[in-house]
């Protein structure tokens, strides 16, 4: 097993194929940025497969593809098909912003993607477009639609809470996904790089509060998915309510994630800097032991916690480069 120097347990990678994306979200990436990598320094699925097969050998046991926005990127069930197989991994799941969701949806479980994360961070058609860059709200509706038709269950929504943007429909994303047996995420927005600092985070502390009144929430103890959510349940158990919250609840003592970039870079938090590049060993020549021992040795760089509350302007990536 993966286990860093703070006593981790490091079971869970998430893979970005890509850093571009078909939105522009005001929290995640500029409208004006350009600096995407290039797509001969995009890992191939070869070197994806690779990187993942080592991970599993080693202990992990979940894997999330992610962006950018990744169905964007070409043969993308290919990709999930050969990952679903691989010996050891026991848990296949997908983020999406939804937009394609209604085309790609039957092939990628067909390929063994047993779960969906979905971004939706309004009802209001007007206010998606603002966040968004683009009216996508229908397309994200029908996406979530042929999901549930391919048998993806639970589906859970994430939605970003935003001082005056969104604060103001939790209440209603919560009955709209307690109707639907959608398992709703409150996430608090983080600081990286200028969008992320300028989205206004929302302490979600008295938002639960709310919640758990208006809903009659009880608290959930079961694990759903690996991540760093605190799940709160409908009495009758049909739905549910996470709550991400990295500035004002930090989950790092608990942290089991690490990432890896579409450029081979495996990323140790997204609040620090510490960082290994895995690109130059894959394609020359290192050996399968050569990628274990680099990524056992990224793991010892892991930090205790992220710097978002004391040094809030520290990371000047952005969302989609790491990976969400």
């Amino acid at each position: 097993m993966l286990t860093d120097r703070f006593g981790r347990t490091i079971d869970y990678l998430r893979v970005s194929v890509t850093d571009r994306c078909d939105l522009r979200c005001t929290y995640c990436l500029p409208n004006d940025f350009t600096g995407f990598e290039d797509p001969p320094d995009w890992l191939t699925f070869d070197e994806i497969v690779r990187v993942v097969r080592a991970f599993a050998r080693m202990g992990t046991r979940r894997v999330r593809l992610t962006g950018g926005e990744p169905l964007t990127r070409g043969r993308l069930p290919e990709l999930a098909a050969r990952l679903a197989a691989l010996p050891g991994l026991q848990d296949l799941s997908l983020s999406t912003n939804g937009t394609r969701l209604a085309r790609h949806a039957a092939a990628l479980k067909a390929a063994g993607v047993a779960r969906l994360n979905v971004s939706l961070d309004s009802l209001d058609r007007a206010c998606v477009a603002g966040i968004t860059g683009r009216d996508c709200l229908p397309d994200v509706l029908q996406g979530l639609e042929a999901a549930r038709d391919a048998g993806f269950a639970p589906i859970k929504i994430n939605m970003v809470a935003m001082a005056g943007v969104n604060g103001h429909e939790i209440e209603a994303m919560a009955a709209f996904c307690i109707e639907r047996g959608f398992l709703l995420r409150l996430i608090e927005a983080m600081p990286m790089g200028e969008t992320g600092r300028a989205a206004g985070w929302l302490d979600l502390g008295p938002v639960r509060d709310r919640l758990v009144e208006r809903f009659g929430l009880v608290p959930q103890a079961r694990e759903l998915g690996g991540g760093p959510a605190r799940y709160y349940g409908t009495p009758d158990g049909q739905a549910g309510i996470g709550f991400i919250t990295p500035m004002s609840q930090h989950f790092c003592a608990t942290c089991n994630r690490v990432r890896l970039s579409v450029d081979g870079t495996l990323y140790l938090c997204l609040g620090q800097e510490e960082k290994v590049e895995l690109r130059p060993l894959l394609r020359n020549g290192g050996s399968d032991a050569d990628l274990e021992r680099a990524i056992r040795a990224a793991i010892e760089l892991k930090p205790r916690e992220h710097d978002f509350t004391r040094q809030p302007e520290k990371i000047v990536r952005f969302m989609s480069q790491t990976g969400g």
